[in-house]
């Protein structure tokens, strides 16, 4: 079956009735949480940005707080854990900036934690591989705010 493309679709949904578009949608929604999800941010956060980062650094804190220290196995999963959750806001929001101001944010508690990178490589790995994450999403902002992140990043 041959899957409509996205013009044939937005056309098909001109022509049904208002109350059939809502009935497909809620269909839609009641169908995978993310699409909830992005549909609950577009509706009710994206309007205030700033707001909505500063909720998800808050989330983010609360994550470390409760982070196990027991096993390194369980650090790595829950840090892992915060990454996926950390990376499905930053395709709802869609903003760069955002993206790398919560991940330098994630950086900063990871490495103000009690957890010591350098003992593991795992660790240690995740961590880099955010740094360069956010090396490349500031290569796509704006000079001025690259600069301004770029310099926020050399402090960790």
């Amino acid at each position: 079956m041959k899957t409509p493309t996205l013009k044939e679709i937005k056309q098909k949904l001109k022509t049904l009735p208002a109350s059939r578009v809502m009935e497909l949608f809620l269909k839609l929604l009641r169908s995978r949480k993310e699409n909830k999800e992005l549909v609950s941010y577009l509706l009710f956060e994206s309007h205030n940005e700033a707001g909505y980062v500063e909720s998800i650094k808050e989330e983010i804190n609360e994550e470390f707080s409760l982070l196990p220290a027991a096993t390194k196995y369980l650090t790595k999963k829950a840090l892992r854990k915060i990454l996926r959750s950390i990376s499905k806001y930053a395709r709802q929001m869609g903003s760069k900036q955002a993206e790398v101001e919560i991940r330098i944010h994630f950086c900063k508690k990871l490495k103000t934690s009690a957890i010591r990178l350098k003992s593991n490589a795992t660790l240690d790995n995740i961590y880099l591989r955010q740094i360069r994450k956010i090396n490349t999403q500031i290569e796509l902002l704006h000079e001025d705010l690259g600069y301004d992140y770029k310099r926020m990043l050399d402090e960790l």
